[in-house]
């Protein structure tokens, strides 16, 4: 990786820049935060954010630090209830882009966050999922923002809490009236999309300095390449200056709160 910016700074550019101007996107708290806000603040200055508290077309100045941050609610062009936000907007098919992260995602974009190991007698429980499974049903199109590691990449997810593409790559054919599921997964070491007829998750880009060899070792199963596979472009000096900028003014708000 670059001296000029590390690996989550190249995850969150590479993130932005997925969004374009005009789009409505669903954001959650963390990295899809930052990369939707850093759209905003760059390239896509009319793009919709939408968090799950309800509040529409948000302008925050700095990251909040939950969906139920005060921030939000201040800058939105108004708050819907939670009911109203999925019943209209997420399953009316009103949002364009969602954001979504896991505990495991598989090799057909299969993600869990229920639980790890045997479901009567798990290992670990999770959160569970929340919007997820109506996110990745209704939402035109889903984003997967993870670190890349065989603990989180694997070749099948032990419990799929939200649908990408069936455990056979089969589940969303001549399914009428549903989006179009994950079409990328952003990680810090590369960019993946589902193969056009498998939909299995396959590398199409990697992030400068990455090599084939440190994605195979990451992943869980034997993870294929693109044959026109190609080279993430760098975050460019604005990006990462306003990036920074954004990340100071959060950290000092919220020390100060």
């Amino acid at each position: 990786m670059s001296e000029r910016y590390d690996s989550s700074e190249m995850m969150t550019v590479t993130a932005a820049r997925a969004l374009h101007n005009g789009q409505s996107c669903f954001v959650g708290i963390g990295l899809p935060s930052e990369a939707a806000n850093l759209a905003r603040l760059t390239h896509a200055p009319d793009v919709v954010l939408i968090y799950e508290s309800g509040t529409l077309q948000t302008k925050p100045e700095v990251l909040p630090l939950s969906i139920g941050d005060g921030e939000l609610c201040e800058t939105a062009l108004t708050t819907v209830s939670v009911p109203e936000m999925f019943r209209y907007w997420v399953q009316g098919g009103q949002i364009d882009v969602g954001f979504l992260g896991a505990a495991q995602v598989d090799k057909y974009a299969n993600l869990n966050t229920t639980l790890i190991g045997d479901y009567t007698q798990p290992k670990v429980r999770l959160p569970g999922g929340g919007g997820a499974p109506e996110m990745a049903t209704c939402t035109g199109e889903i984003f997967i923002t993870l670190k890349h590691s065989k603990r989180t990449f694997v070749d099948a997810a032990d419990f799929i809490t939200t649908v990408g593409f069936g455990r056979d790559g089969t589940a969303r054919d001549n399914v009428p009236n549903i989006g179009r599921g994950p079409t990328r997964i952003i990680t810090d070491l590369c960019v993946m999309q589902p193969d056009t007829q498998t939909k299995e998750l396959t590398v199409t880009s990697l992030h400068p300095g990455v090599t084939r060899a440190q994605v195979e070792e990451a992943t869980g199963w034997a993870i294929r390449f693109a044959a026109d596979l190609g080279e993430t472009p760098e975050p460019d000096d604005h990006e990462l200056e306003v990036l920074r900028d954004l990340k100071a003014r959060t950290e000092k708000h919220h020390s100060e709160a």
